[in-house]
């Protein structure tokens, strides 16, 4: 595989951008070599400045569901794009999507809409500490809620990978307000409640986390936070910016019948535009300016073409449920293609799938919290990655990051996939 230009690139961006990325994970450290410049994507392809094609599994970390530059996602930005990028002024394709999303998320009576994930959490948290008048909150060790400076700590995903899970800049006063809590452990939940007494504003979670690799709630645990948290007066928020419109048209809180106080959005709503939304109960969000006293504010939220791109893409998946069937079932394909693979070879290692979402751990041991994540074997992985790489298979450059697949997975490219990883493993065995 030739790859000169993608490390000139790298060596180039080295001397303008912090470690020559935007974003760290890109970095490629977790997994050795250098990272590659993509130039263009299509369907279910990636291609990079060297021309080489990969048939990828991350989909811009989860919302082409529809594949890379679809037909109607371009379309609708294309003809957005005529009368202009940005307003800063109200447009009626705020108010279509508001309606939209209200209709489709079951916790969502209000929204407003930001620029990114990050901003959504860092919003919702603003928002349930005005409502209740009280300034901790619960978070779960391993989950990933952007990178805002009371969610860097014990994060997962990039944290995790660049091995700093604790970030220098968050000052002891901000991590004081922040308590943890293993993901799956109801029993530490109430601990902290019990030892924090009418002081604790909100609890917010991946409900389905994906930025310990992918780990599954089990039974009842979503339901055992939903009751203490309405026992206790705790805003309950559920950070869908991974699981909303893709486990389901309203994300994991459909799937699995809990609802919460409040949701945060991103990524899909914009069809891979930079977007993010939070919403909830009308009584929470008439706390939010101008209605209430909680301020936040953004001259690019509700941007006519990342609503026009999010229209678009969540009116399709509203009418066509049965791309969720298509989901699932490529989700179903590749993991138990995995799993039977790994078989064949003798290999026990775990992997957890919900939907379209997987994540194959290096690692014979059940994974179900950020500890469990942490007995992989990441080097392996790093291998894995690599094996893949060869042979044409892009995968997320960590072992902490839940894989997304898309609909632009044919039967043939699937196979191709399972052909890789089997000639993988092996190569790995030998």
């Amino acid at each position: 595989m030739q790859i000169s230009e993608s490390k000139r690139l790298f060596a180039h961006a080295q001397q303008f951008i912090p470690g020559g990325v935007n974003s760290p994970v890109r970095a490629f450290r977790a997994v050795g070599g250098e990272p590659l410049f993509i130039k263009k994507a299509e369907g279910a392809y990636l291609i990079d400045e060297d021309g080489n094609q990969f048939i990828e599994l991350i989909n811009s970390w989860g919302p082409m569901i529809l594949g890379h530059n679809h037909p109607m996602i371009k379309e609708a930005v294309l003809k957005a794009m005529e009368d202009g990028t940005s307003f800063g002024a109200p447009t009626a394709k705020e108010i279509e999507i508001a309606e939209l999303i209200v209709s489709m998320v079951p916790s969502v009576e209000k929204v407003r809409m930001v620029n990114s994930g990050t901003e959504a959490t860092m919003s919702a948290i603003r928002v349930a500490r005005g409502y209740t008048g009280r300034d901790k909150f619960i978070k779960m060790e391993g989950n990933y809620h952007g990178h805002g400076d009371s969610f860097l700590i014990s994060a997962g995903s990039g944290a995790m990978t660049m091995g700093n899970p604790d970030s220098p800049g968050v000052t002891k006063g901000t991590a004081k307000d922040t308590l943890l809590a293993p993901y799956n452990d109801l029993e530490a939940i109430e601990t902290l409640v019990a030892a924090n007494k009418g002081e604790i504003a909100a609890l917010i979670l991946e409900p389905v986390p994906g930025n310990m690799g992918l780990c599954l709630p089990k039974v009842g645990y979503l339901q055992g936070l939903r009751d203490i948290c309405t026992r206790e007066g705790i805003v309950l928020i559920f950070d869908e910016v991974m699981t909303g419109f893709r486990l389901a048209k309203g994300g994991a809180q459909e799937l699995f019948g809990v609802v919460p106080d409040m949701t945060t959005l991103g990524k899909i709503i914009g069809g891979g535009m930079p977007v993010g939304a939070y919403g909830g109960k009308k009584e929470i969000m008439e706390f939010v300016s101008p209605s209430g006293p909680v301020y936040q504010a953004g001259t690019l939220s509700g941007n006519p073409i990342a609503m026009a791109a999010g229209l678009a893409m969540l009116n399709h998946l509203n009418a066509h449920p049965e791309e969720y069937a298509r989901l699932n079932h490529i989700g179903e394909l590749i993991s138990e293609g995995i799993m039977g693979i790994n078989r064949e070879l003798g290999l026990n290692y775990t992997v957890n799938r919900l939907g379209s979402m997987y994540s194959l751990f290096f690692t014979d041991q059940e994974v179900y919290d950020f500890a469990t994540a942490k007995e992989s074997d990441t080097a392996l992985f790093g291998k894995y990655f690599q094996a893949m790489l060869k042979r044409g298979v892009y995968l997320a450059p960590s072992q902490f990051e839940s894989l997304f697949l898309s609909t632009a997975l044919s039967d043939e490219l699937i196979e191709k996939i399972l052909q890789a990883h089997r000639e993988s493993m092996i190569e790995l065995m030998n």
